[in-house]
């Protein structure tokens, strides 16, 4: 819950870091996630886009009355703003070819999984514009979360976004060519990044596959707080952007 109005915090992501073990909460903020008591001596990260992220142990959530965690807002600090003439291209990033034979995705309803294309970049630029081709879809309807994430050098990713970017719609309206407008976001990134689609709600039996290209690899983790991994099939995203010469 938001530690400041208690309202139910909705898909927030839950797990043991590196483990591989977590879940996401629902939209009143509900999870339910099985422990065995070896974990005790481990720690929960909490985590949601625009809150400070919180660690738990879970010996102590065991012995708590009520198991209600609460988030504080994050605040953003606004650095110093300097104008300097800078040279802006439009460019598109990412897998731009698409192999029809080959497709890669969501298997399973699994709250938490995420796949996405890590993009380089030398210095900044502005995301206008993401576009994602589907290759089958059986699920009635679809709800997915996009982030966007800075990119270390160790298979490091930090969310930069100050807000949750949701994709809903039913199968009827959507197309094999998916495309998300980011400009109302105005999201800037510095250096290379990740852009990646989040498996958030239990959507019942179905899956989602994507066609794939070629020259890039796709990261993933198969739920909360998880370890990133890579495949050597690159699903098909692109981003448009205005980047910096």
């Amino acid at each position: 819950m938001d530690s400041g109005s208690r309202k139910a915090i909705e898909f927030v992501n839950i797990g043991i870091v590196g483990r591989n073990i977590g879940t996401v909460s629902n939209t009143q903020g509900i999870f339910n996630i099985l422990l065995d008591p070896e974990m005790d001596a481990d720690t929960l990260l909490f985590s949601a886009i625009g809150y400070e992220p919180r660690l738990s142990r879970i010996a102590d959530l065991r012995v708590r009355r009520g198991n209600i965690i609460y988030l504080k807002k994050k605040a953003y600090d606004i650095s110093e703003v300097v104008i300097k003439p800078r040279n802006f291209t439009e460019k598109t990033l990412g897998v731009t070819d698409r192999n029809d034979k080959v497709i890669a995705g969501f298997k399973d309803n699994h709250q938490g999984y995420e796949c996405g294309i890590r993009l380089d970049i030398k210095k900044s630029a502005i995301l206008k514009q993401v576009k994602i081709n589907i290759s089958t879809c059986t699920y009635d309807s679809i709800f997915y979360r996009l982030n966007v994430y800075s990119a270390g050098d160790d298979m490091t990713f930090e969310n930069i976004l100050k807000e949750p970017i949701y994709l809903k719609m039913s199968k009827d309206t959507l197309n094999n060519e998916l495309v998300i407008n980011l400009e109302p976001y105005n999201i800037v990134v510095n250096g290379d990044f990740l852009v990646s689609l989040e498996h958030v709600k239990d959507l019942g039996e179905g899956e989602l596959y994507f066609y794939t290209g070629t020259r890039r690899l796709t990261y993933f983790r198969i739920t909360s707080q998880g370890n990133w991994q890579f495949s050597p099939v690159p699903i098909n995203i692109s981003v448009l952007a205005d980047v910096e010469e």
